[in-house]
């Protein structure tokens, strides 16, 4: 078995323009956990949606201060499980590798 690379990232992201006094609400997250030894690749994309800040004392973050690494914290804290998603991706990789499920050319067709 050949360790993956993976990576994470955040593809996009929806808004709501204006909640209360705050512009640019981040309400949908679109990520990809992608992994590749070199030669094979995998990935799985998805969505992770947010309730937008309701208080002056919940958190809120500018549009233009966030990071790509404190947006996939949102992700992992929202129900992401960060080490399931890295194994499918690995397993995935695997499969490619060592397929589990072959399709010979069938035998009277030689």
């Amino acid at each position: 078995m050949t360790t993956a690379t993976i990576t994470w990232s955040i593809s996009a992201l929806n808004c709501y323009p204006q909640v209360g006094d705050k512009t640019d609400v981040v309400l949908v997250c679109h990520w990809t956990c992608s992994g590749t030894d070199g030669t094979y690749t995998s990935s799985v994309y998805n969505t992770c949606s947010f309730a937008p800040p309701t208080g002056p004392s919940d958190e809120y973050t500018p549009y233009e201060d966030l990071t790509e690494d404190q947006v996939l914290g949102w992700v992992w804290s929202d129900g992401v499980d960060k080490d399931v998603t890295e194994a499918a991706v690995q397993s995935m990789l695997d499969n490619q590798i060592n397929p589990p499920v072959v399709s010979p050319p069938l035998p009277w067709a030689v």
